[in-house]
């Protein structure tokens, strides 16, 4: 095209310079002058292409170039242009990134890939997580592809039939029969899409399967249980480098507690009661170690953790049910830190009467609060957390005559866990972690009262993108939310039981890009 268009200035220029010409030799020899001075323009236009780089050096030396500079590599992060985080222009994204942001439309980063789709780490403050990226030069694209495989090797016994409580597993005798289980499986897999419309608006989503804890029927085979879902979508409103503000609006996790775990993959008892994800709005502060969110959600049986009724019914029709989260990190000595951090929802999901099922519609909101802390001592790793309802949940009394004794209760939960990083090849990538976690769901001495977990768990990265790792798990009590209280067998007695207890040995690979 550009050979083109140096040829049609040519021709032009000779067109209008032929109706003055006569056929005698003067106009012949004069014709030929312009030939040639036409022809050393053209390659003066043609040098000075090259040396812009518009076109390919031919043997001549290279000229200097306007282009932007070669990318350079950091580990797993992505190409990085120039140009990132210098001062936007008002032109618009593509002008202030410039040819190289247009030319790499499409990209991975291995790192931020595994950050944004970890189940275990950051589980609720992915707007955060994107936004970091975007500050830090990782999403210099115009969209970023993130994938996330999470495959599992394990061997369950249970000293009850059929009740295995790891809660990694969606808890049926579906999938689970007879006292011993072992597993070859794909426990879950993620594809994610991080698209940059323009530097402070950022569209997410996510598409998860998770047969192994799917509420989809039959058994692991079975295609009710083999869907792919629209796990989180949102559009993001915001840019660190200009300012300390963001918001969001779209189905995401809800800013209620901290939910973390220090594992390599089995989640606490705080994540499985009150980690919620809801659709809803989201407003955002994040500066100086203070970060402050609140969130509008709407009402009805959410996907997670929240049920607000809307005119005695658990149809989401209103936005009824909001939630807020302060936290504040606090720079030690040598580098070291520690966060600490509360948080309210006016609806907790723990507000159904007996019997209890998820979707079931309540009488009256159940509030709830939180409170946690983090500490990064290094190599040592530290966390703790306590949530619990304001109000008793009317589903943990049962009316059978069996269990009048019990009465309702407020449900809580706690996690208290530690990991150490050793020094390997000169990198921290392995490290052995140890967790407990308590669910408190019933009166004391009910069938339904409460479910421990211990987990010893090690970790090995061999890419930053790239987890190996290992658990020993026990459970004791066996308390599935449905139904907790009784109110599905005939009976009329509860299926939850006390002195069930679950071990559990798993060896895993979760690896992203």
């Amino acid at each position: 095209m550009k050979f083109a268009l140096i040829a049609g200035v040519s021709l032009l220029s000779l067109g209008l310079a032929a109706p003055a010409l006569a056929d005698d030799d003067s106009r012949i020899e004069e014709l030929e002058a312009r030939v040639q001075q036409l022809e050393a323009m053209n390659r003066q236009l043609l040098e000075v292409m090259q040396a812009q780089g518009l076109l390919p050096q031919a043997d001549a030396p290279a000229a200097p170039s306007m282009a932007h500079p070669a990318p350079a590599h950091h580990g797993d992060a992505p190409l990085q242009t120039a140009h990132h985080g210098a001062g936007h222009h008002e032109g618009g994204h593509g002008m202030s990134h410039g040819d190289d942001f247009h030319q790499n439309l499409v990209g991975i980063s291995p790192e931020y890939g595994y950050q944004v789709l970890d189940h275990a780490e950051g589980v609720n403050t992915r707007p955060l997580t994107i936004l970091n990226a975007a500050r830090n030069g990782e999403l210099d694209r115009r969209v970023t592809l993130s994938g996330d495989v999470t495959a599992l090797a394990n061997y369950q016994e249970s000293n009850s039939n059929t009740k295995f409580g790891w809660l990694m597993r969606h808890p049926t005798s579906a999938n689970q029969i007879g006292e011993t289980v072992s597993e070859f499986v794909v426990h879950s897999a993620q594809l994610a899409v991080t698209g940059r419309m323009t530097d402070s608006i950022t569209l997410y989503s996510e598409m998860l399967y998770d047969p192994e804890q799917s509420f989809g029927s039959g058994t692991l085979t079975d295609l009710n249980r083999n869907q792919i879902q629209l796990r989180r979508a949102f559009v993001l409103f915001g840019d660190l480098e200009r300012t300390p503000w963001y918001a969001a609006i779209g189905k995401m996790d809800t800013p209620f507690g901290l939910n973390d775990t220090v594992s390599p993959f089995t989640n606490s008892t705080n994540w499985h009661a009150f980690a919620g994800l809801a659709t809803g709005g989201m407003v955002g502060y994040y500066n100086n170690g203070l970060h402050v969110r609140a969130m509008a959600i709407q009402g009805g049986s959410q996907f997670r953790a929240h049920n607000a009724p809307v005119e005695d019914t658990n149809v989401p029709s209103r936005v009824n049910n909001f939630a807020v989260d302060v936290n504040y990190t606090a720079v030690l000595a040598e580098g070291r830190t520690l966060m600490a951090g509360a948080s309210y929802t006016e609806a907790t999901a723990y507000c159904q009467a007996y019997p209890v099922f998820h979707f079931n519609p309540c009488d009256d909101n159940n509030p709830g609060w939180a409170a946690y802390a983090q500490a990064d001592l290094g190599r040592l790793e530290l966390l703790g957390e306590y949530a619990a309802t304001t109000e008793d949940w009317p589903g943990t009394a049962s009316p059978v005559p069996i269990y009048s004794a019990f009465e309702a209760v407020a449900p809580s939960a706690f996690t208290l866990g530690g990991r150490y990083w050793f020094d390997l090849n000169a990198t921290e990538d392995f490290a052995v972690s140890f967790e407990f976690s308590r669910f408190v769901s019933g009166d004391d001495g009910a069938p339904w009262e409460k479910q421990d977990q211990w987990v010893l768990g090690g970790s090995y990265f061999i890419s930053p993108s790239v987890n190996l790792f290992g658990e020993l798990i026990r459970t004791e009590g066996w308390v599935p939310l449905n139904f907790l209280s009784g109110g599905n067998l005939p009976t009329g007695e509860s299926w939850s039981e006390s002195d069930a207890s679950t071990n559990v040995f798993t060896l895993g690979v979760q690896a992203s890009f």
